[in-house]
């Protein structure tokens, strides 16, 4: 094979795996995420795609509620247990390198998300089908397609002057496609 090939099957090969490319979210922004899903202490907060943790870690800092932290990179994971630790929760928090379509997120009452609408789509009914009614999902700047309209939208803008919407849905019992 010559190297256009090789790095258009490297290419497809990662974009098989990656819902969206690391961009973290701003702290502003997660914490706009956090209030919007009302955390209290007694949430288990799962970020799917991760990225370096800001989001179970300021959740375990901010509100005293566990954190699971699901990305495919294993660099995202090793960061995210260091600033974990650094934040002084690693004790409230885990991190797993993990394909987020194939995560269970069965014990997740809050699950945040940061990723493309075509991945929150994809992951629709995973979510529907896997979190018990009540819980919560925010994603930042991406809805869950037209077959689940969100329950709010908040609108903003951070302190770097940038527009951002958040979606919030409540899972209810009723799994879509």
């Amino acid at each position: 094979m010559n190297i256009p090939v090789l790095a258009l099957l490297a290419t497809l090969l990662l974009a098989a795996q990656i819902l969206a490319p690391y961009v973290p979210s701003p702290h502003d922004v997660v914490d706009r995420m956090l209030t919007l899903a009302a955390v209290t202490k007694d949430d288990v907060v799962y970020d799917l795609g991760s990225g370096d943790g800001r989001i179970p870690i300021a959740a375990a800092r901010t509100y005293g509620a566990r954190g699971v932290g699901l990305d495919i990179d294993p660099r995202r994971i090793e960061e995210s247990r260091a600033n974990a630790k650094a934040a002084g929760v690693e004790h409230l928090v885990e991190f797993h390198q993990q394909d987020v379509l194939t995560a269970d997120v069965s014990g997740a009452t809050v699950v945040t998300l940061y990723l493309l609408s075509s991945s929150n789509v994809q992951l629709r009914p995973l979510l529907t089908r896997g979190l018990k009614p009540g819980a919560r999902i925010v994603s930042h700047a991406f809805s869950m397609g037209p077959a689940w309209p969100p329950e709010r939208v908040n609108r903003f803008t951070t302190a770097n002057g940038d527009e951002i919407t958040l979606y919030l849905w409540k899972a209810d019992g009723i799994v879509r496609p």
